[in-house]
Formats: structure tokens, C-alpha cells, sequence
């Protein structure tokens, strides 16, 4: 039974870790999951229009196809949720 304590100890707080402490560095983090966040969601997006049949961004630009903007938009929100919690 002496595992579980050991377990739910609380471990000395990593000074090579990723939290920040400084506001600056906050700040940074904070920009760089960011573009990491958009770069992901892109590149989430363009995966999936190029295996998908057709050009998404045309139904959706040129031809003006709601349903496609839809799917589009459900694409990159599940993209950035996925991403969010990856990055949390």
C-alpha cells in the first residue's frame, strides 16, 4: 500500500520544463502554441482536402456550396479541439 502515496505525491517543480517564469516567457509560449494551434489546423484541413474527391476550397469559394463550408469549418474546430488538448 505504500505505492498509492508515493503516486499521488506532488514532485519538485522542473526548472528545464515548459512552464514559464516570466511573464515574457508566458507570452512566448502563448505565441508559439498559437501558431502551432493554426499551422496544425491548416495542415489538417489541406490533409483532408486532398484525399477527399474534388476541391473543397472551390465548392466552397467559388461555387458557393454551404454544405462544404460546413464541412470545412467542422474540420479546422475539430482540428483545434484535438489540438488543444494535445497541447493542455
Amino acid at each position: 500500500m505504500s505505492l498509492v502515496p508515493a503516486l499521488l505525491a506532488q514532485t519538485a517543480p522542473d526548472s528545464a520544463g515548459w512552464h514559464a517564469h516570466t511573464v515574457w516567457g508566458a507570452l512566448f509560449y502563448t505565441a508559439l502554441f498559437a501558431m502551432a494551434g493554426v499551422v496544425l489546423a491548416i495542415l489538417g484541413y489541406r490533409i483532408f482536402d486532398y484525399f477527399t474527391p474534388g476541391d473543397l476550397s472551390k465548392e466552397i469559394f467559388e461555387n458557393k456550396n454551404v454544405a462544404a463550408g460546413l464541412i470545412g469549418a467542422a474540420l479546422i474546430l475539430g482540428t483545434c479541439i484535438l489540438v488543444a488538448a494535445a497541447m493542455g
